[in-house]
């Protein structure tokens, strides 16, 4: 290496830094590295100078350790699984907010951008600890609107993004607010008043259009942005389900819904929200809204059992000239799990049927995958989509795309099925793929975060694509924290629900001042028991002191009126 000094501005430039150390025998040296950066000159050198003082140094390593065990350690659990100990203990959590939120970028996807459904299902996962960040997160998302109700893919800060016709980002808006509100109790975001965009339509025959779009005269509430995007998106086609437009979460079948092609899974995804969003609508007065949603989703769900529903799991799309995809007649990929999953997240029909369709056709236990869909699409008669330049197994194509595993993994909790539900959890687990030698040689991926997605076709089955930089991860938090243990959080309300094969676990929950800690048992017995009394709830007060929680419950995740 030649340390020229020389501009590599337009190329694959790096940063060296050489210096000359010397250490005399039996002595000791500290070396300050300090990376940052600044609005300025001045402010750059004050950085450098203030770190230039190895004191300051060690000040700030142990601030920010501090700053990092003040969110991780709100929300802690013991279960006899140690691998889900550590993972849920802070490994998710920060791999969520370091690489998703904060850098937004990886080692294998080098980006900056923040993604619109993307950074919003991240979001989620904060609700527990930060929930101002998950708030931040959905108050920004909804400044890159449009009045129609779409929204920018993506966008860097200050600069461009993209405009298309996917039809599930928007979605994403009032499915974060519902879990926020429901979580904290914090219905005033919903009156926070926000500009939308000043629109630049796409042009003709181009399916996105880049550019940068400045910030509109015209504002409305949050509650009204979410109105705007639902309503945007109920728009059906020929068998009664949801235009599927250029992209519905899998960005790859860009091409199904071409001239009026639908897609079941967006249609679950909608139905999901409608069910939702009416309740809320109705608690704002807004009683004509709430009625129609329930017309239109009532309707929404007799066409996802009608034509989702293919004998043996639902399906996945319907091009515009009514073939399906994710058919028993498809050649490849007649099968999709994320179609199954959502199927079960409503109550559908025939949801127990659909799980085990999915378990049978796209868990591979002997690889550690759950694969996304198969077969995978490999010289298909008909284009699909750029999913299609993806070798067979590898992300969307086939491979497992671990985002869409913890859905199959929360599906089998709402089933109540305890068993299946922590086998596919371990499935999933970087901690369980690398607890040999011969299986870190297989896996070849950290031990401590999710991996995004896992190949699953020839000698590359069972080794990872990227990591890091994956929404899986939060998605897997969710599963774990939410599904398996069952703590979930409403307002000032901790309901504890558990589907998991465990006999007890313990979890600490810091809520401001106060800390509960939750014990809890399996047992036929349903008893809740809070510093010695008996409670129908747990109570979440701020009032500085230790709880003592005992709960007793069957873990099967499904509460007494719910069982068959």
């Amino acid at each position: 290496l030649q340390l020229n000094r020389e501009n590599a501005f337009g190329e694959d430039g790096i940063i060296a830094i050489s210096i000359n150390i010397t250490i005399e025998a039996f002595s000791t040296k500290e070396v300050i590295l300090t990376l940052g950066d600044a609005s300025n000159k001045e402010e750059c050198q004050d950085i450098a100078y203030k770190y230039s003082n190895i004191s300051n140094c060690r000040k700030e390593y142990v601030n920010v350790k501090k700053y990092w065990e003040d969110i991780i350690n709100t929300l802690q659990v013991n279960t006899p699984m140690e691998s889900t100990n550590i993972l849920l203990n802070g490994w998710l959590v920060y791999q969520t907010i370091t690489s998703r939120l904060y850098a937004k970028t990886g080692f294998y996807q080098s980006g900056g951008a923040y993604g619109f459904r993307d950074q919003l299902q991240d979001s989620m996962l904060t609700k527990y600890m930060v929930p101002e960040m998950t708030k931040e997160q959905i108050l920004r998302s909804s400044r890159h609107q449009f009045i129609e109700g779409d929204v920018l893919h993506w966008w860097h800060e200050g600069q461009g993004g993209i405009r298309t016709y996917f039809t599930d980002d928007k979605l994403f808006l009032p499915y974060a607010v519902l879990e926020y509100v429901e979580t904290t109790g914090d219905t005033s975001i919903l009156d926070k008043s926000i500009e939308y965009l000043n629109p630049m339509d796409i042009r003709d025959g181009e399916k996105e259009r880049y550019d940068i779009y400045t910030v509109s005269d015209t504002a409305e509430s949050l509650y009204m942005h979410c109105i705007r995007a639902i309503e945007s998106a109920m728009r059906f086609g020929a068998h009664g389900l949801v235009l599927m437009g250029t992209g519905d979460w899998n960005d790859g079948m860009n091409l199904i819904g071409e001239n009026g092609g639908e897609s079941v899974w967006l249609g679950w995804f909608l139905l999901y929200i409608l069910d939702r969003f009416k309740t809320l609508c109705k608690n704002r007065g807004d009683v004509e809204r709430a009625e129609t949603y329930a017309l239109t989703a009532a309707k929404l769900r007799e066409s996802l059992e009608n034509e989702g529903w293919d004998g043996a799991w639902y399906r996945r799309a319907y091009f515009a000239d009514g073939e399906p995809i994710g058919s028993s007649k498809s050649e490849q990929c007649s099968i999709d799990s994320i179609s199954q999953s959502w199927a079960v997240f409503n109550g559908a029909q025939h949801s127990k049927e659909a799980l085990d369709s999915a378990e049978k056709l796209l868990v591979d236990e002997e690889n550690g995958i759950i694969k996304l869909l198969t077969p995978a699409f490999g010289d298909p008669k008909r284009d699909v989509g750029y999913i299609q330049t993806y070798l067979c197994g590898v992300r969307e194509n086939g491979g497992q795309y671990t985002h869409a595993a913890a859905w199959l993994v929360i599906a089998a909790c709402i089933l109540g099925q305890s068993e299946r539900a922590s086998r596919l959890f371990s499935i999933i687990s970087p901690i369980e793929h690398t607890a040999t030698q011969v299986l870190t040689n297989k896996y070849k991926g950290e031990p401590y975060v999710v991996a995004g997605d896992v190949c699953s076709v020839g000698k590359n089955a069972g080794r990872v694509g990227w990591t890091w930089y994956t929404g899986a991860a939060g998605w897997m938090y969710r599963a774990g924290l939410e599904y398996i243990l069952g703590i979930k959080k409403r307002g000032e309300e901790l309901f504890v629900e558990p589907c998991c094969p465990y006999e007890s676990f313990s979890v600490e929950y810091r809520f401001h001042s106060s800390i509960y800690i939750i014990e809890a048992i399996h047992s036929d017995e349903r008893e809740t028991l809070v510093d010695g009394k008996i409670c129908r709830h747990i109570m979440l007060t701020d009032d500085g002191e230790r709880h003592a929680v005992r709960v007793k419950r069957s873990f099967t995740g499904v509460l007494p009126q719910e069982r068959e």
